[in-house]
């Protein structure tokens, strides 16, 4: 999953950066309100979670000239908390939840995770795809109920693969999604990853589309009709 920060505060921008990271998302940041709009008016995010009080362009501004251009990723504002309007307006510029300053930044995590949750339609925060569970608010994995330790990039892939659950996933959205603005796009390290990650999982959960993308399915839920037909005819 990735993140845009967009926060002027040095210190408080790097912070969020940094946890952000830790729990398992591909982040970039911006400083004020013009970087941050032309990047959330570019790249593909997840979820963004941005201040109001912003130089440039403030973040009511940048909120809502991206809802008019139909921007429809989620948004977490940041507000101080003495300004009930602030968050008022937010919420009717189209924002999807808010954090009053001072924070703590396991509030963040916990609301940015419910923000993709909601996004993809998932009620819970574990995840689950045939033998495999993962738990987004742990970061733990689990196949047949056995703990599979995975390197932070094969947690970030599987991680969108099961919130897409069903649905096939092209290259290209993959990379837009799992990394950062400073990746190489030309790298390989998807198909490398795909290939770990079926080492570690097996059982066909991961299916290739050839010329397509990739998809993460239950073995049962990935039959055709035809083929469904034929074993209850038989």
């Amino acid at each position: 999953m990735r993140v845009l920060v967009i926060e002027d505060e040095p210190r408080l921008n790097r912070q969020l950066e940094v946890a952000l990271a830790e729990a398992g998302y591909a982040v970039d940041v911006a400083y004020d309100g013009e970087e941050g709009h032309y990047l959330g008016d570019t790249e593909p995010y997840d979820v963004v979670i941005l201040d109001l009080g912003l130089p440039k362009m403030d973040g009511l501004s940048v909120l809502e000239q991206w809802r008019r251009d139909g921007r429809k990723m989620p948004v977490l504002i940041l507000t101080a908390r003495d300004r009930w309007s602030d968050k008022v307006a937010g919420i009717d510029a189209g924002a999807d939840d808010y954090v009053a300053k001072p924070f703590h930044i396991e509030e963040v995590l916990a609301r940015v995770r419910a923000l993709v949750r909601r996004a993809k339609g998932h009620a819970s925060s574990e995840l689950e795809c045939g033998p495999v569970r993962l738990d987004t608010k742990s970061a733990r994995v689990t196949y047949n109920g056995n703990p599979v330790k995975l390197t932070s990039h094969e947690f970030r892939l599987l991680s969108y693969l099961m919130h897409n659950e069903g649905r096939v996933i092209s290259r290209t959205e993959l990379v837009e999604h799992l990394y950062d603005q400073h990746f190489d796009r030309d790298s390989n390290t998807i198909e490398v990853f795909i290939g770990r990650l079926r080492k570690k999982l097996p059982g066909g959960l991961i299916k290739t589309m050839r010329g397509l993308g990739y998809v993460m399915a239950a073995p049962e839920s990935t039959e055709s009709d035809d083929a469904k037909a034929a074993k209850k005819d038989g």
